[in-house]
């Protein structure tokens, strides 16, 4: 019965825990992004995705902006700036993950690798699978939905060393994420890394696990849930509540605080109608494979918008249209494969 919760999204406000979580995250992802080297300002970031023209010489910005003019001209497609702005400091880019830029739920490719390696038995196995079909098939992320999602993945770490669950997220994130990668949405984010911009990841995934995408897609650092640890271990608590929703806003109103930027000139990124919050913070917001309500209140608010899963027209001139379409990931079809254990 606790299922049918999940078919009615509620609009929350920020809380006391909610401004917690946003402002524990933003603090672990600068402790991080402190302790790495800056991915976006090394010349030898991640390989620009391939354009139309196959060469992979141009930048992203430049494949962005390209394809703006092929896809939206037009009187107003002259006229419109250069964006993002290169060389503006003052600005960053926050970047929704779960379906905006990866395929799916971060936590569920997270929950198939910690089965494969014996961490929880197929009923939990199951119980992930279920909520990645929901997932999918909804397109929205009710917050009871994604609690128990969360508590599921406290449960499962409880006990365990920070430390191990790093090295087991950066093979899981070989084995299952790698492939489900928007290429048009790691295009937008590199664009940004290429005018000189900070590109952070928001999610409601744990922070290591979103530390460990960012990482690997070349991006400043990630913004995710923060789950209590006492010496390197995990206790199987959260601190504050799971980054999701008006939390997401308080982390991204923080980090933007301590990093000295003007929300203003801000961009962020999302699909779901849950991150209206943080989207609204910035002066520009982007709708990405947006879920039936964002997409209205995008249309409603002069959003710029995007849809990778179809291969749709921009709703909004200028609206970045960046290289490729990925491919429809296999959903719960693909977990359940994995219910046979692997010795």
């Amino acid at each position: 019965m606790a299922a049918l919760g999940w078919l009615t999204p509620r609009r929350r406000s920020a809380t006391a825990r909610s401004v917690l979580a946003g402002e524990a995250s933003a603090e672990a992802a600068r402790k991080t992004a402190r302790s790495d080297a800056p991915p976006q300002a090394a010349p030898a970031a991640p390989e620009a995705p391939e354009t139309a023209s196959g060469t992979g010489t141009e930048t992203a910005a430049d494949t962005v902006r390209e394809s703006d003019a092929a896809a939206d001209a037009g009187p107003a497609a002259a006229g419109e700036p250069a964006f993002p702005v290169p060389g503006d400091d003052l600005a960053a880019a926050f970047f929704d993950l779960d379906n905006t830029v990866m395929q799916g739920a971060a936590i569920f490719h997270f929950g198939r690798g910690l089965y494969k390696r014996e961490f929880f038995r197929r009923r939990e196995l199951a119980r992930f699978a279920w909520q990645q079909a929901w997932f999918r098939l909804a397109g929205v992320e009710d917050p009871d939905h994604m609690q128990d999602a969360r508590d599921s993945a406290l449960s499962i770490v409880k006990g365990h060393k920070v430390s191990e669950l790093m090295a087991i997220g950066e093979e899981i994130y070989d084995e299952y994420m790698a492939e489900r990668i928007w290429p048009g949405t790691r295009a937008l984010a590199q664009a940004h890394l290429d005018a000189g911009q900070k590109v952070w990841l928001v999610t409601a995934a744990p922070v290591e696990t979103a530390t460990i995408i960012a990482r690997r897609l070349g991006l400043t650092g990630a913004l995710g849930t923060v789950a209590e640890s006492v010496d390197g271990i995990y206790t199987g608590r959260l601190v504050g509540e799971p980054l999701h929703g008006p939390a997401k806003a308080e982390a991204v109103r923080a980090l933007a605080a301590a990093e000295d930027l003007d929300l203003a000139r801000c961009a962020a990124y999302s699909d779901s109608h849950n991150d209206i919050p943080m989207l609204s913070l910035v002066g520009h917001p982007y709708a990405i494979n947006p879920d039936t309500k964002l997409r209205k209140h995008a249309r409603e608010h002069d959003w710029r918008l995007r849809d990778y899963r179809t291969g749709r027209k921009a709703v909004k001139v200028g609206v970045p249209a960046a290289a490729g379409v990925g491919a429809i990931a296999g959903g719960a079809a693909a977990a359940i494969a994995l219910h046979r254990r692997r010795k």
